[in-house]
């Protein structure tokens, strides 16, 4: 049985101050929530607020993306050993907002998730089709390129720290959530994908996280399904009561 697992990603919101408020707020609601992984992934610069808020908490730290290597001339970068000692546990990889504002790459996206097991983080990994893709009938070649090209060379005993988020780029902050139906369609396709590139006992204790305008009002109908063990929210996690009733909701 695979645990629910809810992560907020709080995208470029909030200030330390805000930040260090609505972690504490969600802390007050849902810090000693057993039945659910929950994680906050506020902006590097309110890492360290956020933290200290949810600290004694089982709430969980992420930073929303890193470089893949230690340090260099690469400025405005963020490493990951800086990821980690900022507090984080997990970090996201390969955001379809990453994809299309920073043009980054499936390759990028595996260097990532390669550096982030190295550091000793875990990376939650996102894939998912545009609009356009899925009108053309081609959401599923796209996801298996992700994934094909994303996971290349990952040996099978790392996919154990890996949580892998589909996200319908045509859903995120559009007020459009893939139905039930359709997004439990594209988490069963990813599912066997992990089944053939590595194993079945494997890809049955992978987590996916199903992620394009979550709500209280539709989570309970996504958990409900087989493949979908979570979400990862986006504009709701903002509201600590919005995201305290999703955590709830997917018990």
């Amino acid at each position: 049985m695979r645990k629910p697992f809810i992560a907020g990603n709080w995208k470029m919101n909030k200030t330390a101050e805000e930040a260090a408020g609505l972690a504490g707020k969600i802390k007050e609601n849902v810090g000693n929530f057993e039945e659910v992984d929950i994680l906050i992934c506020p902006p590097y610069t309110s890492l360290l607020a956020a933290g200290q808020a949810v600290k004694d908490s089982l709430i969980e730290l992420g930073a929303q993306n890193m470089h893949w290597e230690n340090s260099g001339a690469f400025t405005g970068e963020v490493s990951p050993q800086m990821v980690k000692e900022s507090g984080c546990k997990f970090v996201i990889a390969g955001h379809s907002e990453r994809r299309k504002y920073f043009s980054e790459t499936n390759q990028e996206v595996n260097k990532k998730i390669k550096a982030a097991i190295s550091a000793g983080l875990l990376p939650i990994v996102c894939i998912g089709e545009t609009l356009e893709q899925r009108e053309q009938k081609k959401e599923r070649e796209v996801v298996e390129k992700q994934l094909k090209e994303g996971f290349d060379s990952l040996p099978e005993e790392d996919l154990g720290k890996i949580t892998v988020a589909y996200e319908p780029v045509w859903a995120i902050g559009t007020g459009k959530t893939a139905s039930g139906e359709q997004a439990e369609e594209m988490h069963s396709f990813i599912r066997e994908w992990f089944k053939n590139a590595y194993s079945s006992q494997t890809a049955e204790k992978l987590r996916l996280l199903y992620g394009g305008s979550v709500k209280p009002g539709n989570i309970k109908e996504l958990i409900s399904k087989e493949n979908i063990d979570g979400a990862l929210v986006g504009g709701a996690s903002l509201k600590a009561d919005d995201f305290t009733e999703i955590v709830k909701n997917s018990a």
